[in-house]
Formats: structure tokens, C-alpha cells, sequence
């Protein structure tokens, strides 16, 4: 037990490690933890996590192609109009449209483009921004839990593929147990803090002529292209494909294998949809080679690849290695609010839901939790927002009244109770809805 103790607090030093760069160096402090664990104690090395890296080029690659169509700008377009029609419900719209354009493209670069927005529309409602803007930051991270194309669900997907679960299986309980979970949030923040007009920040800031409303709406009379219509349409036939054909097996082909004859598992078909569906949009859209893999999506997703690629790797070896321990200390207990806290505690320094997921849930596998559980448990990846990082700084500058606040001691930020309330009340419904549905 002590080896097993210290080999474990090395593992967590090099996730701390790895947290302070994030990104690359996550999965390069991955790298170091792998070479302590295997050179330094002999454990034999895991297989790297190929077939969720393989998924996540694939969607990464499919996303990136949409972004050089236009696509993901028409989103924003519309997101943007949506948004300026109903100005006094920033509080709830806000937050709901970084919700639903986070898992329409499985990522949270297109949320980053209307939080300014967001910003500016709740400033000329005279409704405290700082509502609007953290539950917007906090649902747009839970809104990866709800896009059938994100890192965390499609690496769900290869994580729990051995407890035959499909895609449709995870989100018809991670939608609308991370969209009640947010409604919660946006309640708890409805309220939250001083009008704006009453706000001594805000009051001082006009007096000193420093307040400077931003100047988002260049893009609201924009028109759209055909093209970037055309890539948005075939992208969402791609991800309705990968939703009916992973969750209905008898659409799958089926394959000879030696002797016997097996349906094309859902990894695999995952990942043909997606690249199909990339091809696709290229040629119909006419897309210049040079701008494919030019955009902010394929280099932000690599980075996600190389820090899941690393982390995961460590963490496999060493879950492996004491797989044994695991099944006799833990299988019998079956209580899952520890392995939660776990993942809870460790998702704020790894600072990703899927290299979370990743790192943690083969390890809950291993652990003989069931699929129903290992699903509702999927909220607490998303503790991303307990330090600070680009989209919360990012957004204390958007909003120029000063209400969202980074704080003197870093953890009391505005970001912090709407999210703990959103993390406890997506897991709650999650588990509700395992429990009723799978």
C-alpha cells in the first residue's frame, strides 16, 4: 500500500506539473509521470489511448474543415441575432446559447466568440453582466456533456465500449441533466449581487469616463454565404448519422472476422462518419487547400490530442498496474461519491473535461462501477472553472463594468458558486435520469 500511495502522489505532482502550462505541457508532464512509473518502478507500460486519440482527430479534422467552410462564423451569426432579440433574458439566453453552440460543434472556441456579445447586449439591458457572463462560461463548458461530436463524449464512447453503451445511451441522460443543471445556475445567478445601475464599480467608472461599451455589432447585419450554409447542413447530417447508426447496431455493416461475423463497432463507425463527412463539406464547399488546417480549431484540438495522448498513457499504466488492488479494496464498495470527488478534484488542474475523462474513467471501468453511473458521473469533469483560466479572464475583460471579477485570492472569483451549483445539479439530474432511463 505505501509503494502504491507513492507511486500515486507522483502521479498527481505531474498532473500539478503538467496543469501550470496545460495544453502540451500536460501531456508532456504525462510523458515524465509514464517515464518515472515504468523506468524508475518497472511498471510495464499501457497501450496509449489510440482509439480515443484516433476519434478525436477525426471529429477534430471534420470541425476544422466546417470552420474553413464558414460554418462555425454562420453560427455566431446566428447565435448573435438570437441573442439581440430578447436583451432583457441575457441572464437565461446567454448562457443557453453558449450551451447550444458548444455541442453543436463539440467545442468551446464558437462560445468564446459570443461572450462579448453577450457582454455588450447585457450592459444596454442594465442587467448585471457579471449573471450572464459566468453561467455562459460554466454552461459552455457543460455543453461539451451535450455534442455528440466533443472530445468527452466521442472519448466516452472508446472508454465504455466494453459495457456496450452508444452515443444515444450518454446524452439522452447528459442533455438534459447538464440543461437542467445550467437552468439551476442561471436561477442561482438571476438575482446575484447589485443592480448594475446601483453597482459603485460600475457608478465609478462612468464617472471617471473609463467605461467604453464593446463593439460586437459589426457582425449583426452580416449576411451568410451559401457555402457556409451548405457546410453547416451536411456537418449536422453527420452528426445525426453518428447518432442513429452508433445507437442502432443492425445499420452497422457486418464484417468477417476469421471465422465469425461482427458488426463494425461504433468507434470505428464513428470515426468514417466524421471524416466522410469532412470530405464531403470540402468538396461542396470548394474549399482552398491552404485554409483546411488553418483555422483555431485544428491547432486548440491537436493540443487537446497531445495533453489527452500523455496524461492518458500515465494514467492508464499506473491504474493498470494496481488493477488487482482496485478490484479488491474498491469493487466491493461501489459507492461512486469517492471516485467522483476524484474526478472532481483532479478535473480543475487537468483543465480539460475530455483529457479528465481520458485520464480517470478507465479507471472507473476497472473499478466495475456500471455504465449508468460512470454517465451520470460525467458532470464532475467539468471542474475546469475552480481556477481561473483563458474564457474566465477572457470574459472579465469583455465585460467593461467591472462586475465580473477575478478575486484577490484567485479562488473567489464570479465564476465559482454558479459553478459548484451547476456541477452538483447537473450530477444530481444525471444520476436521476440513469437511474429512469439506462
Amino acid at each position: 500500500m505505501t509503494l502504491f500511495l507513492f507511486q500515486f502522489l507522483i502521479v498527481i505532482i505531474c498532473i500539478g506539473l503538467g496543469g501550470r502550462f496545460g495544453g502540451i505541457g500536460l501531456g508532456a508532464a504525462g510523458g515524465l509521470g509514464l517515464a518515472i512509473l515504468t523506468f524508475g518502478f518497472g511498471l510495464p507500460p499501457d497501450s496509449p489511448p489510440i482509439t480515443v486519440i484516433s476519434i478525436i482527430i477525426a471529429v477534430i479534422t471534420c470541425v476544422a474543415i466546417l470552420q474553413a467552410a464558414g460554418g462555425l462564423d454562420l453560427l455566431v451569426i446566428i447565435a448573435e441575432r438570437i441573442l439581440r432579440k430578447w436583451p432583457g433574458a441575457i441572464t437565461f439566453l446567454g448562457p443557453f446559447i453558449a450551451f447550444l453552440v458548444t455541442a453543436l460543434c463539440g467545442t468551446g472556441y464558437v462560445a468564446f466568440s459570443v461572450y462579448p456579445v453577450i457582454a455588450e447586449i447585457a450592459t444596454d439591458a442594465r442587467v448585471r453582466p457579471e449573471r450572464a457572463m459566468s453561467m455562459s462560461v460554466i454552461a459552455a463548458n457543460f455543453g461539451l456533456l451535450a455534442s455528440p461530436v466533443s472530445a468527452v463524449i466521442t472519448g466516452s464512447l472508446a472508454i465504455f465500449a466494453g459495457l456496450h453503451v452508444s452515443a444515444l445511451d450518454i446524452l439522452v441522460v447528459t442533455v438534459p441533466g447538464t440543461l437542467l443543471g445550467c437552468l439551476v445556475g442561471c436561477l442561482f445567478v438571476w438575482k446575484r449581487g447589485k443592480e448594475l445601475d446601483d453597482e459603485p464599480e460600475f457608478q465609478r467608472r462612468v464617472m471617471e469616463g473609463t467605461f467604453r461599451p464593446l463593439d460586437t455589432k459589426k457582425n449583426e447585419d452580416r449576411t451568410t454565404s451559401g457555402t457556409a450554409r451548405k457546410g453547416l447542413i451536411v456537418f449536422l447530417i453527420g452528426i445525426l448519422l453518428v447518432i442513429v447508426m452508433g445507437s442502432a447496431p443492425e445499420l452497422r455493416p457486418l464484417l468477417k472476422n476469421g471465422l465469425t461475423v461482427e458488426r463494425m463497432d461504433v468507434p470505428t463507425t464513428l470515426q468514417i462518419i466524421m471524416l466522410t463527412t469532412a470530405c464531403i463539406i470540402m468538396f461542396i464547399c470548394r474549399i482552398p487547400s491552404l485554409t483546411l488546417d488553418s483555422g483555431s480549431v485544428f491547432k486548440s484540438g491537436l493540443v487537446g490530442v497531445v495533453a489527452i495522448f500523455g496524461l492518458s498513457w500515465m494514467m492508464n499504466t499506473f491504474f493498470v498496474a494496481w488493477n488487482d488492488l482496485f478490484n479488491s479494496v474498491y469493487h466491493d464498495i461501489q459507492n461512486p461519491i469517492f471516485f467522483g470527488l476524484l474526478v472532481f478534484i483532479l478535473s480543475a488542474v487537468i483543465y480539460s473535461p475530455a483529457a479528465t475523462t481520458a485520464a480517470l474513467f478507465p479507471a472507473g471501468v476497472m473499478m466495475g462501477y456500471p455504465a449508468a453511473t460512470l454517465i451520470a458521473l460525467l458532470p464532475l469533469t467539468c471542474g475546469s472553472f475552480i481556477i481561473p483560466g483563458g474564457a474566465q479572464i477572457g470574459c472579465v475583460a469583455f465585460d467593461r463594468t467591472g462586475t465580473t471579477k477575478i478575486g484577490k485570492y484567485v479562488l473567489n472569483h464570479s465564476y465559482m458558486l454558479p459553478g459548484l451549483v451547476t456541477t452538483l445539479s447537473s450530477t444530481v439530474f444525471c444520476f436521476i435520469l440513469a437511474d429512469l432511463i439506462l
